[in-house]
């Protein structure tokens, strides 16, 4: 028996990349996938692969969340983990623009309080639930030239620690996972200062679903695909 046998699995954000390793894990474990994206072919293409069902729509706004988990709900039953794991990487320095950093805090951040609002009440009520943060290495450590992108995924990094901090007694799991560099469709985006920064240490999106794999079957809070982000952490906070 698979560990996620039967359970409903939301997964933001995948129709590529991290987002559909995600759901073709969760989908290898037994669960039934409800896969999210803005871009609805490439979310119906991503369900198709793992047998799961596609809704598109925006999961950062109110409105796509209320839409999202109430679709899931109707179409797979009720959901048992939530992978908040779309985001965007807007550039800038202290004169990035103000709808830079608005379009960070409504995916980055508020997408997961959103989400959570709608989920926590009913997984405190059945003691069992699970919420996942793709945060970033940028999350704990920071990132030159992308103050919005740097400064977001500290707050979606410090939410999914107050959650885990709030709820764990009530039986909701928390992870949040901070890969470094994956190649995906953003850091193709990154431009040339991107990806050369991280291009050595670029792994492929499945290894950072396996990397959450083994942290839910460890139970570790914290998800670090790229080990050596743990030391970088520990150099920076000596240094503060």
């Amino acid at each position: 028996m698979s560990r996620f046998d039967g359970q409903v699995v939301v997964v933001t954000g995948a129709g590529r990349g991290i987002g559909a390793a995600y759901a073709r894990m969760f989908a290898a474990q037994g669960a039934k996938v409800v896969v999210n994206d803005l871009d609805a072919e490439a979310a119906r293409e991503s369900a198709q692969a793992v047998g799961g069902v596609a809704v598109p729509c925006d999961a950062s706004t109110e409105a796509g969340v209320e839409l999202l988990i109430g679709t899931a709900r109707e179409l797979a039953g009720s959901i048992d983990v939530y992978c908040a794991n779309a985001g965007v990487a807007r550039s800038g320095m202290v004169d990035a623009a103000e709808n830079a950093w608005e379009t960070s805090w409504q995916v980055n951040v508020m997408a997961h309080v959103r989400a959570s609002k709608a989920l926590i009440p009913q997984w405190v009520s059945q003691g069992h639930g699970m919420f996942v943060s793709t945060v970033s290495a940028a999350g704990l450590l920071t990132i030159p030239g992308a103050a919005p992108y740097a400064v977001t995924k500290h707050a979606a990094y410090a939410y999914a620690e107050w959650l885990s901090m709030t709820y764990a007694d009530a039986g909701v799991r928390v992870h949040a996972v901070c890969p470094q560099g994956v190649r995906t469709r953003m850091l193709e985006d990154s431009g040339p200062a991107g990806k050369a920064l991280m291009d050595k240490s670029v792994i492929e999106a499945d290894e950072v679903a396996v990397a959450l794999l083994a942290a839910i079957e460890a139970g570790q809070f914290l998800v670090l695909p790229h080990p050596e982000v743990a030391q970088m952490y520990e150099i920076g906070r000596a240094h503060v």
